[in-house]
């Protein structure tokens, strides 16, 4: 697997933080307790923080079922 030896990251790196980054967001924690360092990996858990974030924003949007459509 390619590794940036000088960045210290890889690809399942970045795909562990923004799983962990999604986690977070769903469970209700605060984006500035990002656990991470490096500019690169910080990005990706937040990406994963942002996505979960919208999902979630996205759920609560009022008038926006099956009833809400049709009436």
């Amino acid at each position: 697997m390619a590794r940036d030896i000088k960045l210290g990251w890889d690809v399942e790196a970045l795909n562990k933080a923004y799983r962990q980054g999604y986690m977070a967001s769903s469970m209700g924690m605060e984006k500035a307790r990002c656990p991470y360092r490096g500019d690169v990996v910080i990005a990706a858990w937040e990406a994963g923080w942002d996505d979960a974030e919208r999902v979630a924003r996205d759920e609560r949007t009022p008038g926006d079922d099956l009833f809400s459509r049709i009436a």
